[in-house]
């Protein structure tokens, strides 16, 4: 039987941080509009930050439809499912804000990822998640899947290119500067990355997600 949570805890924050995939869903507000599910993955790049948000990197790719529907309403939904061990599936449905690289709020953000894993080669935004439901449910019908190791095609794609010739390769994909829908998406041109303070140089950053 599923239940809901005022919080993630320490049972729902654990069960979170050991999955190496999670979905993000996002749609706009136009009934005709496209409904878009995303898989995340890449080891250290999502961070439970407090017990009611939570914060991940948007790397470049060919479209941009999360950050376009956050833009226009703020709705999000993220969902992690067990392979192994217990049958689980945990949702968070809350408000999502993208952090853009021009935001005060980025760099400081940015310093709290392990550095390590959060390798910020072709880093788009970072999406801050205010949760507004939590909850969980059983997952008897998700397969057991055995895990073998990351893929590094994306790092590596991106690690050859400059940030400048990022910057160029977002501006050449047509569903980057407007979502499939013709939503405004990524802010085109992408500001040059800014430099990333030392966490342990000075105070945490408070992050806010704006009600829309």
């Amino acid at each position: 039987m599923g239940k809901t949570y005022e919080r993630l805890d320490g049972r729902l924050r654990g069960f979170i941080e050991e999955q190496v995939v999670f979905f993000v869903a996002t749609a706009p507000l136009s009934a005709q509009g496209s409904v878009n599910l995303s898989p995340k993955g890449r080891a250290g790049t999502l961070l439970v930050l407090d017990e009611r948000t939570l914060a991940y990197l948007d790397f470049g790719g060919s479209h941009a439809e999360t950050l376009a529907h956050l833009r226009e309403n703020g709705r999000i939904t993220l969902m992690w499912c067990a392979f192994s061990g217990p049958p689980t599936i945990v949702r968070v449905h809350g408000r999502g804000e993208p952090v853009f690289r021009d935001d005060p709020r980025f760099a400081g953000l940015l310093a709290r990822f392990d550095p390590r894993a959060a390798d910020p080669t072709g880093l788009r935004s970072i999406i801050v998640v205010s949760a507004e439901r939590i909850s969980d449910s059983c997952g008897y019908a998700v397969p057991f899947m055995e895990y073998r190791e990351e893929r590094s095609l994306h790092r590596e794609y991106f690690g050859r290119r400059t940030d400048e010739e990022f910057a160029a390769y977002c501006e050449r994909k047509e569903y980057n500067g407007r979502s499939i829908d013709g939503l405004p998406a990524l802010p085109l041109p992408l500001p040059p990355l800014p430099p990333v303070p030392d966490p342990a140089a000075g105070p945490a950053v408070t992050l806010r997600v704006e009600n829309r």
